[in-house]
């Protein structure tokens, strides 16, 4: 495989040296459908090192006043398509202006050509100062190659990179790791990311690179073989590595073709045609997937490489550490078993409670048996104060893991030792993160290893489903531990249970058959009894577990997608949970699983609505006939409650009672005492001729922002609102619209800025009340949207829905609709109902990634259902209107 360029005879004829730059780049997609990667790289480097060396000779430099070296990647003999070209122009402390100007043409010519280059011209003690205040720059000339000019400067370099490097192997260890923490950071710590860095992620090319660098410096080679020779890694971790690194440069090479520019974000724009170019479109026998499926099998196997990247990077540095910074103790080992020790670490504080251990194999066949593996683990969980692992035990848990024949469950042994580790109550802090970490878990559970690295193509499911059922675990455990003044009554409840183990266990099961087909919540509950048998569980416990498993969506889908405030809805959620242990287990598996999906889908009004479904439930379970919620109790209750605000307010009883009379039972049951007070005494204080009175606040505190309005009867002032509130830039996720008895609307809408966060600055919350009132008072026009699809939003094709559910309420149609999550959304559905005379009654808006899930409840103009004529017109008319972009 080689590309033999015909060179141009003169410097200045950049058409034809563009022409063979045109001609590799056309060599180099062909060769990529067959070629390795690693000759492709290399191709692509020895492709420019002959440009640039045929441009230099042309130029006729001085060979002895100059050396035109390449550093970094270029320096590493590896370019990608559009990767940056490092060079460094070294020359003595006296450049002379002609050689100054030379280059300076040099480089202008490259520029050019459209060839993208980094470039410095330094003399060596420049090289040397700049290295010594730069770690990039010093690590930059770890990697270097004499292109062309002088060899006399370049041994002088690298004389002076071997005796006096000006960063000690320490120094340079503690920036690089530093290095990789803050950038760890900032893409939050995981490589689980929708759109994640190819290069910079956890677990990507520069995790790989930085272990290169430190070897390179501390051992003062040139050759990543080193850490082989060396010992610091196994010949099997070197391939290992090796084939991680090939399989990110293939990813990264056709990013940069497709892309048509240096991009190492594998932006969704992106996915499909990366996934096409690397076969993942089709099978083996040559059947086409779709391009979602194509898109999800590739990220699949990014995500298991970058999860071997990140075990080997934080393994080979704690080696490196324990090289070049000496053992973290002098203490010897404490056996806790006989297979297991623990060294103390050097505690920052005097405070006891900070004790911090690390725990290490006592000797090389720790792992021999399947459930030493099990018994580790289980050491871990009963002693908090193991804070690591050392390196070494890392690398023998990885042998053992990759020795293995079968699963673990297979043994019996291993069997009674996982149901230990579930029951221990300290097992799903540390203990679990790192059987999770370190792959055991898949080793484990034959279900576990089908999930690793399974993640969805939308944006919604923000990590793999592994990740994300970790997240999940991780939660209880925290809800139960860290999290009980944020979420009392989930906190309170988990502190309740007999057998916590079984809501961990619902929880390792609830996502556990995703990516096979068919009703994941079934196919998992299927497995939770399979596992239930296996492990010798009671019925009842395996009855709960698989209940847990195949309604874990239940709660969540009736709290959000479902009017809580009909009766027959918490009737039909009561009837199906049957009983309160069922109720208590799902309320906390279900808080846990929307805070595990993605960091911005939980706000505090789905945790007022879970908390609002599950204790009219649990009032509903404690009557003694359940089939029908107690509806005058709730408005009775909330009544007297609010009036005790109001008498406390200074209000009477006569002028209290003469306005609620005006309102409809319907509205005391919605509404809670605090809200019923808060609107009575602002409309008790407003004048006729001062409406619409608008009310902006959180009387429930509850973490969002309550918009009330109060104005005389007004055909679709919904439509207005929502513009208005479109154009501030919020979204509703709630919607009361109610009428009084004489012919004013009292409606109320829960919003949330586009950041999920409640309205807080007053000027913000001034200028929404006066944009509401001058709409309403016809001062100001109905704004409309121009704002467009986001850059994610476009790569996502979700066809519109509508579906009509309970027919059964003469005076209520219930619809719900599904559709792209596209600016305005609810202003043009708004709009939809004035042109069909549509009268809005509620409405629960809620976003799943790019997706809008929504309810409405509307009425005919003569507050009615809507007929079969007028649904099949409404339902047109929003597909209509949604699709005409």
């Amino acid at each position: 495989m080689s590309f033999v360029p015909q060179w141009p005879v003169h410097a200045h004829e950049a058409a034809d040296w563009r022409q063979q730059l045109h001609a590799f780049d056309e060599w180099s997609k062909e060769q990529f459908l067959h070629a390795d990667i690693e000759s492709l790289v290399a191709a692509r480097a020895d492709f420019f090192d002959q440009l640039l060396k045929a441009l230099w000779q042309r130029f006729s430099f001085d060979a002895n006043a100059c050396a035109l070296i390449a550093v970094g990647g270029y320096g590493r003999g590896v370019l990608h398509p559009h990767s940056d070209i490092d060079l460094l122009f070294l020359v003595h402390e006296d450049i002379k202006p002609d050689l100054q100007e030379q280059i300076s043409r040099f480089i202008t010519l490259l520029w050019d050509l459209r060839i993208q280059i980094g470039h410095s011209v330094r003399s060596l003690d420049e090289c040397f100062s700049h290295a010594a205040d730069d770690i990039t720059i010093a690590t930059s000339l770890i990697e270097h190659r004499l292109l062309a000019g002088s060899p006399v400067l370049t041994e002088q370099l690298e004389l002076r990179l071997h005796h006096d490097f000006p960063w000690s192997s320490r120094d340079f260890y503690q920036a690089k790791k530093a290095e990789q923490v803050e950038r760890h950071l900032h893409y939050h710590g995981t490589a689980y990311n929708l759109e994640p860095n190819i290069k910079a992620s956890p677990g990507g090319l520069r995790d790989i690179q930085t272990i290169s660098w430190i070897a390179k410096q501390h051992f003062n080679t040139q050759n990543d073989e080193s850490l082989v020779e060396f010992n610091f890694i196994t010949a099997e971790e070197f391939i290992e590595l090796k084939e991680c690194t090939e399989f990110l440069w293939r990813i990264r090479f056709a990013l940069h073709l497709v892309a048509g520019k240096s991009e190492d974000r594998l932006l969704f724009d992106f996915q499909p045609d990366v996934a096409q170019m690397l076969g993942y479109a089709h099978n083996e026998q040559g059947e086409n997937f779709s391009v979602k499926h194509a898109v999800e099998r590739m990220m699949k196997d990014f995500f298991k490489v970058v999860l071997r990247v990140g075990e080997l990077n934080r393994m080979l540095l704690q080696f490196f550490e324990q090289a070049i910074l000496g053992p973290m103790t002098l203490a010897q080992p404490t056996a806790l078993s006989a297979d297991f020790a623990y060294l103390p670490l050097e505690s920052k504080t005097h405070d006891s409670s900070s004790v911090r251990w690390q725990i290490v194999a006592r000797h090389d066949d720790a792992f021999q048996q399947p459930q030493r593996i099990l018994d580790f683990f289980l050491l871990i969980a009963e002693h908090p104060q193991i804070t690591s692992v050392h390196s070494h035990t890392i690398r023998l848990l990885r042998n053992a893991r990759r020795e293995l024949d079968g699963y673990l469950i297979e043994h019996e042994h291993c069997r009674q030792r996982f149901m230990q580790l579930i029951e221990h109550p300290n097992s799903f802090a540390y203990a679990f993160e790192l059987m999770h970490r370190y792959g055991i878990m898949a080793r484990y559970l034959p279900a576990w290893d089908q999930i690793v690295g399974q993640m969805q193509f939308d944006l919604f499911h923000a990590y793999t489903v592994d990740e994300h059922t970790f997240r999940l675990v991780r939660n209880l455990y925290k809800l139960s531990h860290q999290d009980s003044e944020e979420f009392p009554l989930a906190s309170s409840l988990i502190d309740a249970m007999e057998h916590p183990e079984w809501l961990y266990l619902a929880g390792i099961f609830h996502d556990i058959a995703k990516g096979r087909g068919g009703d994941h919540s079934q196919l998992g509950a299927e497995d939770a009894r399979q596992f239930g048998q296996q492990h010798q569980l009671n019925d009842h416990a395996t009855d709960l577990i698989a209940w847990l498993v195949e309604q874990h969506l239940l709660m969540s889908v009736t709290a959000q997608k479902r009017d809580i405030y009909d009766p027959e809805v918490i009737a039909t959620f009561a009837k199906a949970c049957a009983s309160q242990e069922r109720l208590d287990y799902l309320y906390c598996l279900t808080v846990a699983d929307i805070r595990a999906t993605n960091s911005n889908l939980w706000n505090n009004w789905k945790g007022t609505l879970l908390e609002e479904l599950y204790r009219a439930t649990t009032e509903l379970l404690q009557q003694k006939d359940q089939k029908t919620f107690d509806v005058r109790q709730r408005v009775q209750n909330n009544r007297q409650l609010a009036m005790g605000l109001l008498l406390s307010a200074g209000f009477s009883v006569a002028d209290i009672n003469q306005l609620w009379g005006r309102f409809t039972a319907d509205y005391f049951f919605r509404h809670t005492p605090e809200q019923i007070a808060w609107h009575s005494q602002n409309i008790m204080h407003v004048q006729e001729h001062q409406l619409p009175l608008v009310l902006i606040g959180d009387e429930n505190n509850t973490g969002t922002t309550e918009l009330f309005i109060y104005h005389h009867e007004e055909s679709h002032l919904f439509a207005k609102v929502a513009a208005v509130l479109d154009s501030e830039q919020l979204s509703i996720h709630d919607a009361q619209i109610l009428n009084t008895r004489d012919g004013y609307v009292m409606d109320t809408f829960i919003v949330l800025q586009r950041d999920g966060l409640p309205l807080s600055e007053a000027r913000r919350i001034e200028e929404l009340h006066q944009h509401l009132h001058d709409v309403l008072r016809k001062r100001r026009k109905v704004p409309s949207t121009q704002r467009t699809l986001s850059r994610r939003l476009r790569n996502f094709d979700v066809r519109t829905s509508v579906k009509f559910i309970n027919l059964k309420n003469a005076r209520r149609t219930t619809f719900e609709l599904i559709a792209l999550d596209r600016p305005g959304l609810i202003a043009r559905i708004a709009h939809v109902f004035q042109e069909l005379n549509i009268n809005l009654v509620a409405a629960k808006i809620t976003t799943v990634g790019e997706q809008a899930e929504d309810l409405f409840i509307v009425a005919s103009n003569q507050q009615q259902a809507l007929t079969e004529f007028e649904r099949n017109t409404l339902k047109k008319a929003i597909i209509a209107a949604l699709e005409q972009n």
